[in-house]
């Protein structure tokens, strides 16, 4: 088993994995989504740079650092959390791992579909999490909103729960997922409608089609995602955190921009630093 799982690979997932690998514990880092730091052209505000840097500079920097002390970066989408006894169980969309804690670092999921009617009936048919709320839509006719790896994993969730699920790919490919009461549709979405709650959705090519409520999987899974699935406390979408950036879970911390504030590299590399150091402070006492 691991000590350490760290999911997301920009400066606070780094700086937390530096100092718990330097404190000898086992550690891997799980990233595979494209980091915001990535798409800066040119970062001036942050310290050792008299010239500036650009962000995927950087970011590569980060990466080298972390190899050359024996971080393992693997390049993995993680789809699931669970937690298990003495630890958790992380599984990505090709391998499992155990580990004692785990510190989500996955940055700000900036991704709600720009579908109109998202916002409005979020909470009333439409979900992010699979987990939370497939009980509410047992024998019910639903969609999915995504085609990767995390939309077939909430697939997965809801087969047995669902009367029939479409799974809506909103003009990306096609995934290769087959189920008896699972149907693809890869026409683009032009909105959600309904009247108190989500009834149907309007294709762009003016056909529609009923549901009865549509869950939100699109892209990479982000750090409100699972910790909604966890019960981890969020406020306003953002992770809540005690001083030593751990949540109300016992053993999983969070650190950067999943846990709002400014979003500044200097506040990702900070609280990095505080998550790495209280994950060993943590195994230290649990002797676990």
């Amino acid at each position: 088993m691991l000590d350490v799982i760290i999911i997301g690979a920009g400066p606070a997932g780094i700086t937390a994995g530096i100092y718990a690998k330097r404190s000898n514990l086992e550690v891997i880092l799980l990233d595979k989504k494209q980091s915001s730091l990535k798409k800066a052209e040119k970062i001036e505000n942050y310290y050792g740079f008299e010239k500036g840097i650009s962000g995927e500079k950087l970011y590569n920097i980060g990466i080298n650092q972390a190899e050359n002390i024996g971080i393992d970066i693997k390049k993995e989408e993680v789809i699931k959390i669970e937690e298990i006894e003495k630890g958790y169980l992380v599984k990505s969309e090709s391998e499992e791992y155990l580990s004692k804690t785990v510190i989500l670092a996955t940055g700000n999921k900036r991704n709600r579909p720009k579908i109109d009617g998202i916002e409005k009936f979020e909470g009333k048919g439409i979900s992010y999490c699979a987990v939370c709320d497939g009980f509410f839509y047992r024998n019910k006719n639903i969609g999915i909103l995504g085609n990767g790896s995390y939309a077939i994993s909430e697939t997965n969730d809801l087969l047995n729960i669902a009367n029939n699920i479409i799974i809506l790919t909103n003009g990306e490919e096609e995934p290769n997922f087959r189920a008896d009461n699972v149907n693809i549709d890869t026409r683009k979405i032009k909105s959600i409608k309904g009247k108190q709650k989500v009834e149907e959705i309007e294709f762009e090519d003016g056909s529609t089609k009923n549901i009865e409520g549509l869950f939100i999987a699109q892209g990479v899974a982000g750090s409100s995602d699972f910790a909604k699935k966890l019960g981890i406390i969020l406020k306003e979408d953002k992770i809540v955190v005690d001083e030593d950036m751990q949540t109300n879970i016992r053993g999983i911390y969070a650190c950067g921009d999943c846990t709002g504030g400014i979003y500044q590299i200097s506040k990702a590399v900070y609280e990095g630093t505080k998550a790495g150091l209280a994950v060993i402070k943590y195994l230290r006492q649990e002797k676990i």
